[in-house]
This record gives C-alpha cells, sequence and structure tokens, in this order.
C-alpha cells in the first residue's frame, strides 16, 4: 500500500494530475501556530480546534472532521506502508513535517521524504507553489528513504520544537542528515518566530506600506524561511500594528 501525505489542498489538486498511485491525505493545519503541548492526542486536538476557531473563525466540528480525522489516519497506518511525506523546506511546513513523523514513528511504515527538489538554493521557500504535474513526478522521483535514525531525529525535532527547547532544537539540527536540508536555518527561524517576523513586518509599515497584499509579498520576499501564508502574516500585521 502507498500512502501521500500532501501540504495542503492546492498540492492536492495538482498531485491529482500526475497519475501518481496511492491514497492521499491532506495536511491542513498550521502548527507553526497556536497550542501545541497537550497530555493527550484528545486534548491536543480540542485545543487546536479552539484556537483555530477563535483566530480564523472556523467551525471546531469542521475542524476536527477536515483537519484532525484526517491526520489522525496516520495512526493507523499498518507496517510495511509506504508512506511518502510531501513536505517543503521552510518552518511552516518543516513543523508540520515533523509532527507527521511523530505519529507515524510506531506504525513500522516505510517513510520517504519528497522535496520540492526542483527548486534551487534562490527559490528554495517556494516549495510546491506553482509546480505542476509534470515537476511534481520529477521530484517523487527523487523522493528519499527516511532511515530509522532519521525518523527518530524528526520526532526529537517535534518534542523540542512544542516544548520550546531551543538548545535542543539547535542540537538536533546540527546532527542532522541531508534527508532534513536547510533545517539548520529552519530551526533558527523557529527559536526566533515570535519577534523577528514581526519586526520585519513593523520595518515594512514604517515605510509606508499597508496593502496587506503587497506587505505579503514584501514579508515574504524578507522572510521566506517562515513560510507564512496571508492569513498567518495578517495576524502578525495585527499585532504589530497595536
Amino acid at each position: 500500500m502507498r500512502v501521500h501525505v500532501l501540504p495542503g489542498d492546492a498540492v492536492a489538486d495538482e498531485f491529482k494530475k500526475t497519475d501518481i498511485e496511492g491514497e492521499v491525505i491532506v495536511c491542513r493545519e498550521c502548527l507553526v501556530v497556536g497550542p501545541i503541548e497537550a497530555d493527550t492526542p484528545f486534548e491536543f486536538w480540542d485545543e487546536r480546534a479552539r484556537f483555530i476557531l477563535a483566530e480564523y473563525g472556523e467551525d471546531e466540528i469542521a475542524f476536527h472532521e477536515r483537519v484532525a480525522d484526517e491526520l489522525e489516519k496516520l495512526r493507523d497506518i499498518e507496517p510495511g506502508t509506504e508512506v511518502n511525506l510531501w513536505f517543503e523546506y521552510e518552518l511552516f511546513c518543516s513543523v508540520n513535517l515533523w509532527f507527521c513523523i511523530s505519529m507515524l514513528i510506531d506504525t513500522g511504515a516505510d517513510i520517504f521524504r519528497v522535496e520540492p527538489a526542483t527548486r534551487g538554493l534562490d527559490d528554495r521557500w517556494q516549495g510546491f507553489g506553482g509546480l505542476d504535474a509534470a515537476p511534481l513526478q520529477e521530484c517523487f522521483a527523487k523522493r528519499k528513504q527516511l532511515s530509522s535514525e532519521d525518523i527518530v531525529l524528526g520526532g526529537d525535532l517535534w518534542n523540542a520544537f512544542r516544548k520550546g527547547d531551543n538548545e535542543r532544537l539547535r542540537t538536533i539540527a546540527a546532527s542532522a542528515s541531508d534527508r532534513f536540508p536547510y533545517v539548520i536555518e529552519v530551526c533558527e527561524a523557529a527559536i526566533d518566530r515570535n519577534t523577528r517576523p514581526i519586526e520585519i513586518l513593523s520595518d515594512i509599515t514604517s515605510e509606508g506600506m499597508i496593502d496587506p497584499e503587497e506587505t505579503f509579498i514584501k514579508f515574504t520576499r524578507r522572510a521566506g524561511v517562515y513560510g507564512y501564508g496571508d492569513l498567518q502574516v495578517q495576524r502578525l500585521l495585527d499585532q504589530s500594528l497595536q
């Protein structure tokens, strides 16, 4: 059996055109923001649902059905299943990747990382955005299997992130294999995520930039490593203007 975990509906829509076989699970979470510490999966998803309702207005029941229940399928993966994790390099996607790996650790699945391998250094933070079927097929062809050490490391990255253990994040990142490209830069972004993005937005608004779309474009150019979407940037913008 083959499973593909895709980073959002936009990639999922284009993925359908590739004719790559396998069941699809769509990751619609944004774990880089909001509460992520809880004692049980039930409490975790309830906390996330309340946060998403408060911040973005999404109904809690809809969240459980479209987001939580979708990702909980990972816990039921059977041993030997081929699981392809399609995640980009930046912080937003990296955190979701680490979380998914942590859910798969005890399943016995054969886990592969599918990267936006067609991107170069200058456009690495753009990820799968704008890629059509042909480059997605190329990315899949270049996928890399995670070793048992990589899987443990991915789970450790998630645990360090959710606990806010910055020194541990740095230590783990320094020992990571090439299955986690740019992870040192990404972990530094994780450590600075509560201060640096707002500082960048404050710089932008001090230049007279107030149009939300233009502000988002300018922020992405300066801080692509965070991988924030327009909703996250607007949330930060509102904070910076308070």
